[in-house]
């Protein structure tokens, strides 16, 4: 009784698991077959069905010829022999065509399903500072993205339709001939205690039999799969995304003399690879133990079942044969879990990593949750920008909660220059990322509209952070970064170099590099600071900007910045440890402790 109990509880677990698996799968196919491709999407499925189901026909058709071909042979009927063999010669070529439009069509479906899920994600996942917000999450977070986006889309799309339509193949499968192995095998007859009983279709019974035992043995066996699947997924994203860490970061790790640390780092993480492979591999290998005797087991289990009525002569060899044919077909159609075991494993690895990715996209996008998501509102010149920025009693919080600033409000006008002043470590740069709009742990009590900005900010700005971005490519990409560089002539782009005081690459505009490890640290601060002087915007936000400048370099540079600010009736806010960046600003906000019993860690005052 105990036993029977543990069995249903197993059986109603794995079919909640079914379900949650099918409901993920489902909200994840979903939106593509109802995008604006969905006409094309739903024609190319319904073409890649009909092929599956001509394939199932062209094997029944198949089957039917076994036996009239075989019985040829064992009468040594000629005429019949050679009739048959070109009929074969239709039937092949007819399946060959069939076959080969099933697979192209069928790749053609995952291609345009991946291409749309791809972009979907992507521009979900760089809209609206996601891709940021989601690194600030470090409990619970999101990990590899990029894995995600890449590889796991391509394997959830592959394995969607691989296993949908294996599934509808086999189903079809069974449905086709099972009918034909019910007509064939005929009925089996016993004697018990006087009485004769008979089981019709026993090929059928014995077909169903081996193949649910099959299924139990099979999941029994490798039922731990699934986690072990996305344990590997995960682990070798980590190891992937420390390599390019390592690459990334190359010249610091080297003048730190870290490689031997970075190694060491990297062998625990290709450790645990190793390890997690290995347990896997330890799973499939008792699977294939056990797979590839089921299989081989099936090859004469027809034949001996069936070989009593031939040898009595109650049928003919070409009815063996396609009595065989058709139960191999039957249970190859129930055992299609056993062999599809590892594939729908991984598949459910898949899917519970792209659904995780999705619900914390989307949670991001929940404006409950993000506060500064759709707190930023812009304002064109015509607009009044010249009353400033300006903010509502912003309450702003770090990730683990803690409050930085409690009910602060902040207002700069235009011809204002603002310094920015505290200890390292207090939020300065916190401070300008939700000015920006990206940090989502910002929030204010103020009464007013639910939809009332917390940041109003002048349209015309640009932050500069402390780590300038450079995409790879030619030095014009760099410069005119985020904007194409066809909108800016060559005279411009190199005048902006040589005010940056960059006069050397400025003859190099079309030259290709990792500008980011090829350039100083000084060079990428003025190279980011060229970009600026390029664009000339009328408020900028900058973040350490000239750190790795000499004095001489940082007042050039700082009085050019002032001056087209200053020319544009813009402003410039500035955070600076050095005393000497002073000189070029009128106003400062200084963090200071809060008092002893408030709620917030800081103070901004006003000088």
């Amino acid at each position: 009784m105990n036993a029977l109990r543990t069995v249903a509880a197993n059986v109603a677990t794995n079919w909640q698991k079914s379900r949650l698996q099918l409901s993920r799968v489902w909200a994840l196919s979903l939106p593509y077959f109802q995008s604006e491709e969905k006409w094309r999407a739903r024609l190319l499925l319904g073409a890649c069905v009909g092929l599956n189901l001509g394939m199932v026909y062209m094997m029944v058709l198949l089957n039917d010829w076994n036996r009239v071909f075989y019985d040829a042979l064992q009468n040594r009927n000629a005429e019949v022999f050679w009739k048959q063999l070109g009929v074969f010669g239709i039937l092949a070529t007819c399946f060959i065509i069939v076959a080969v439009y099933r697979f192209y069509l069928t790749q053609l479906l995952e291609l345009r399903w991946r291409a749309w899920m791809t972009r979907d994600y992507l521009q979900r996942w760089l809209s609206h500072h996601t891709f940021y917000q989601l690194e600030l999450q470090s409990q619970g977070g999101t990990d590899n993205p990029d894995q995600r986006i890449q590889e796991d889309v391509q394997q959830f799309t592959a394995d969607t339709v691989g296993l949908s339509l294996g599934l509808l193949d086999a189903s079809v499968t069974l449905l086709s001939f099972i009918g034909i192995l019910w007509h064939l095998s005929g009925g089996f007859s016993f004697t018990l205690d006087g009485a004769t009983y008979e089981i019709p279709g026993f090929m059928v019974w014995m077909a169903l039999a081996y193949a649910l035992s099959g299924s139990l043995i099979g999941h029994w066996i490798g039922r731990s799969m699934a986690s072990l699947n996305f344990a590997q997924q995960r682990y070798e994203a980590d190891f992937r995304h420390h390599l390019m860490r390592v690459r990334e970061y190359s010249e610091a790790i080297a003048l730190d003399r870290g490689a031997k640390v970075e190694r060491e780092s990297l062998q625990v993480r290709f450790g645990h690879v190793l390890d997690n492979f290995m347990r896997l591999l330890r799973v499939q290998k008792r699977y294939t133990w056990f797979n590839s005797a089921y299989g081989q087991a099936a090859v004469v289990f027809p034949m001996l079942v069936a070989s009593p009525r031939y040898f009595s002569g109650a049928i003919q060899l070409g009815e063996l044969m396609q009595i065989s044919s058709a139960f191999g077909q039957v249970q190859e159609s129930l055992s299609w879990f056993i062999s599809n075991y590892s594939r729908l494993a991984s598949w459910q690895a898949t899917t519970l990593r792209l659904t995780s990715f999705q619900d914390q996209m989307q949670a991001i996008a929940t404006p409950a949750l993000i506060n500064a998501k759709a707190s930023l509102a812009t304002r064109s010149a015509d607009d009044g920008a010249s009353s400033g920025l300006s903010t509502a009693a912003l309450t702003i919080s770090l990730p683990n909660g803690e409050v930085l600033l409690a009910h602060t409000t902040l207002h700069v006008s235009a011809g204002d220059s603002v310094l920015i002043r505290g200890p390292s470590g207090c939020g300065k740069s916190t401070l300008l990322r939700v000015l920006a709009g990206i940090w989502p742990y910002v929030s204010s009590a103020e009464a007013g509209s639910p939809n009332a900005p917390l940041v109003d900010l002048p349209e015309d700005s640009v932050f500069m952070p402390q780590r300038p971005y450079f995409p790879q490519g030619s030095l014009r990409q760099a410069l005119a970064y985020p904007d194409s560089s066809v909108h800016y002539s060559d005279a411009a782009l190199q005048h902006a170099l040589h005010e940056a005081l960059l006069p050397h690459w400025a003859d190099q505009l079309d030259t290709e590099g990792h500008w980011t490890q090829q350039l100083s640290g000084g060079e990428q601060q003025r190279l980011a600071l060229a970009r600026v002087l390029l664009k000339r915007p009328r408020w900028v936000f900058a973040d350490e900007i000239t750190s790795a400048l000499d004095e001489a370099g940082e007042q050039n540079l700082y009085e050019k910045l002032v001056a087209m600010v200053q020319s544009q009736q813009g402003a410039l806010v500035s955070i600076a440890h050095r005393p000497s960046v002073a000189a070029y600003h009128h106003q400062q906000w200084v963090f200071t402790p809060a008092p002893e019993g408030s709620d917030a860690k800081f103070v901004l005052t006003e000088s």
